[in-house]
């Protein structure tokens, strides 16, 4: 079938030459400009269209066939490799603007202030014992026998709730000696320069009914103590309380909370 197409288009050529060798054997019986523009046109013309009908029509070489490696068919493969290739690349754009928008609607990490009104319900007036919650000291025995120490872990919680709120701290004492001490290691902390507590705002006093006296007069909305009989004292008065123990009671009034430490309660441990 495609040897009788050739002679045909061959034989087709053939009589289209002889025409032309007819009207060019005429035109060049008059040699004028014109005519010979015409025939290098007409000529240009033949020439590309035979180039262009003769391609298709010419041998073409047979790619040689690769030896396959693998029983599947490695123009499968290559095929499935080329098709992949949009896939994937969709694939990583989608998975690197979920990224981005991931991060954009991630909730922002709160700061430490922000986490101190919140856990405080805005309350702006807190009183706080020393002993077991401030100082690594838990006794005023044991204030009395050694050196006063704060607690490196509570310094910066401890500055943040006094730019937030009125700080109060008390303490009952055995001797002067351990209230020097104690006041000696709030200032050499920083805690007088660096945050908004002041030293007459740190109280003392001898008796553990005197330390219930002092939270009632100041009326605060928060109070922190060790002391689960000053708790209990306190709850018909305070609106919040945080006990600071190591067990959490049985029984204890719906506006006490409780946590090992202040920094657990807050968060920052």
């Amino acid at each position: 079938m495609a040897d009788n197409s050739k002679e045909e288009f061959l034989q087709l050529v053939k009589r289209f030459g002889a025409f032309l060798t007819f009207k060019i054997s005429n035109l060049f019986q008059r040699l004028d400009s014109r005519s010979v523009g015409a025939l290098a046109g007409l000529a240009f013309a033949i020439v590309f269209t035979w180039r262009i009908m003769r391609s298709p029509s010419g041998p073409q070489r047979r790619s040689p066939k690769r030896q396959a490696t693998a029983p599947s068919s490695s123009g499968v493969s290559n095929a499935n490799a080329d098709s992949a290739l949009p896939v994937v690349a969709a694939s990583s754009e989608d998975s690197t603007a979920q990224n981005v928008i991931d991060e954009f609607f991630q909730p922002v990490k709160p700061t430490l202030g922000q986490i101190v009104r919140q856990r405080l319900s805005e309350g702006r007036k807190v009183t706080c014992r020393l002993l077991g919650v401030i100082l690594e000291e838990t006794s005023p025995e044991e204030l009395q026998q050694k050196q006063a120490t704060v607690r490196s872990s509570i310094l910066e919680l401890l500055l943040e709730i006094t730019k937030f709120c009125d700080l109060y701290l008390m303490e009952r004492v055995l001797d002067d000696e351990s209230e020097k001490k104690a006041l000696l290691a709030l200032e050499d902390a920083g805690v007088f320069t660096s945050g908004g507590l002041v030293k007459d705002k740190v109280l003392f006093c001898s008796t553990e009914t005197g330390r219930t006296s002092f939270v009632r007069q100041l009326e605060p909305d928060w109070h922190i103590d060790t002391n689960p009989e000053i708790i209990t004292q306190l709850a018909r008065f305070i609106k919040y309380q945080l006990q600071i123990s190591p067990t959490k009671p049985e029984r204890s009034a719906s506006n006490v909370y409780f946590s090992s430490s202040l920094e657990q309660f807050f968060g920052c441990v």
